[in-house]
């Protein structure tokens, strides 16, 4: 997952269409989440522009279909996912003030190291 200067993640989808059938209810549900897919140029790879929060909703949306063909998206989703930065993860703390530990890396995949650094600064910053 690269993040661009917007601070919006971008993941590549190699070969999306190709490993998945009902592509367009597909890619009509993504861009439901509030997500951006495109094409790169006329190859067959696609980005895919989206928050965590995004990420969450469109995980929850294939997981909650009934076509078996996208479930490979999911563990590749929540793979590329797994590398958030501290501003993500606080950011993503912020969002829930009343935040454990456990919770943040139930929701993220952070290490607890992380998770208590986030929580630490968080409950100091606020005075």
């Amino acid at each position: 997952m690269k993040t661009s200067p917007s601070h919006v993640p971008t993941i590549n989808l190699p070969s999306l269409l190709r490993k998945v059938l009902k592509a367009y209810a597909l890619k009509a549900g993504i861009r439901e989440c509030g997500c951006e897919l495109y094409r790169i140029g006329r190859s067959r790879n696609w980005q895919l522009k989206a928050s965590f929060e995004q990420l969450e909703q469109v995980v929850a949306f294939i997981q909650n279909s009934e076509e078996p063909s996208w479930q490979w998206l999911v563990s590749y989703l929540v793979n590329q996912r797994e590398t958030l930065s501290h501003d993500e993860l606080i950011r993503i703390a912020k969002l829930k003030p009343d935040i454990t530990i456990n919770q943040l890396m139930a929701r993220t995949d952070c290490t607890i190291a992380e998770a208590r650094k986030v929580i630490d600064e968080l409950e100091w910053s606020e005075e």
